[in-house]
């Protein structure tokens, strides 16, 4: 067994391969950390340049396309480590960017999960939207981060170079504990891709661990290198999971109020897409909701087994104010403008 092991998972992104998979191998690759592809049955020639580059990094091939969360409950079901980082390949990573991540989880047992700073790419002063300085949501299940408020992203002052729990680790980059992951099951494979890393670092909290955020390590994201923030089939999938995870996740006594608000703000953002003209992202808004509607018996049997692990005690990495107010209506664009 290695110490760590860092996994990309690749789907015909073989142009953001050529870019940084050699740099990752070279800030990584040690006598403990090994680096691999996941290649979810990529069509766009993405092994033939692996293995073309003689690139010094395991492969490991599916058949097909399994989603994130497939994928990397496949994969990882064959690489013995402590620490898995699972890593997008459109990050660019830095000089010494792992081992205070690994470091922190060394030092910290009772942590399931970290992440790193995440700043943009393309705008390498700011955050990028998916992680930034770690993720928390509210009491409606809208997701936000440090630094990233919905598609408002802050430079980077240091004002959030402290060492703290959150709520969720991004996906984008993030270092998990093996153990943890197999006893809390990994991600739910129903939701393919997007919330998968939120609704794994709830059950994560559920179980009695820590999600925490790690300033001192420092990646840079492309962001979109998949899908397109603004593409159809995001915005299905991020609306359907949220239902799921909610309904999964949610302790019984706020379990109807929560879901039923949720479904109103949901028509809500059905509707403001319909009179902006945007008909493709209403019928993705659509398409969630009767997806949510007809796997419900599924979503109950999830829900029963996670029940039987406990509520987990109050998780104080839930805001209980709702975030839709907070930026919409009282015009805070700033986490640290919320409290």
């Amino acid at each position: 067994m290695i110490k760590t092991a860092v996994v990309i998972l690749n789907w015909n992104g073989v142009r953001w391969l050529e870019r940084f998979l050699r740099q990752t191998i070279s800030m990584t690759a040690d006598n403990e950390t090994a680096v691999y592809v996941v290649d979810n049955g990529s069509t766009d020639g993405s092994v033939d340049w692996i293995t073309t580059n003689s690139v010094d990094s395991g492969i490991i091939r599916l058949d097909r396309n399994y989603g994130f969360a497939g994928g990397y409950n496949l994969a990882l079901a064959q690489i013995k480590a402590r620490y898995y980082v699972l890593l997008n390949s459109d990050i660019e990573v830095t000089e010494n960017w792992l081992p205070p991540l690994v470091s922190y989880m060394d030092n910290n047992p009772d942590v399931a999960a970290c992440q790193p700073k995440i700043k943009s790419y393309h705008e390498r002063g700011k955050f990028e939207y998916a992680g930034a300085a770690g993720g928390f949501i509210d009491k409606y299940g809208y997701t936000f981060c440090r630094g990233r408020i919905f598609n408002s992203t802050e430079a980077d002052e240091g004002q959030y170079d402290d060492f703290t729990d959150i709520f969720w680790s991004s996906g984008a980059c993030m270092v998990v504990r093996a153990d943890y992951w197999e006893k809390c099951g990994g991600f739910d494979d129903a939701f393919f891709a997007h919330m998968e890393e939120v609704d794994l670092c709830w059950r994560f909290q559920r179980a009695g661990f820590r999600v925490s955020y790690v300033p001192v390590s420092v990646v840079y994201h492309v962001g979109g290198g998949v899908l397109p923030y603004d593409s159809e089939l995001k915005i299905r999938l991020n609306f359907r999971n949220n239902l799921y995870m909610l309904y999964k996740n949610l302790p019984d006594r706020k379990l109807i109020t929560t879901i039923f608000t949720r479904l109103l703000l949901d028509g809500f953002a059905g509707a403001s897409y319909l009179l902006q003209g945007k008909f493709r992202n209403f019928k993705a808004v659509v398409a969630a909701h009767r997806e949510f509607y007809l796997n419900m018996g599924k979503l109950r049997v999830k829900r029963e087994l996670i029940k039987k692990e406990g509520e987990g005690g109050s998780i104080k990495t839930i805001m209980n104010r709702s975030i839709i107010i907070l930026y919409y209506l009282r015009k805070k664009k700033k986490y640290k403008d919320f409290f």
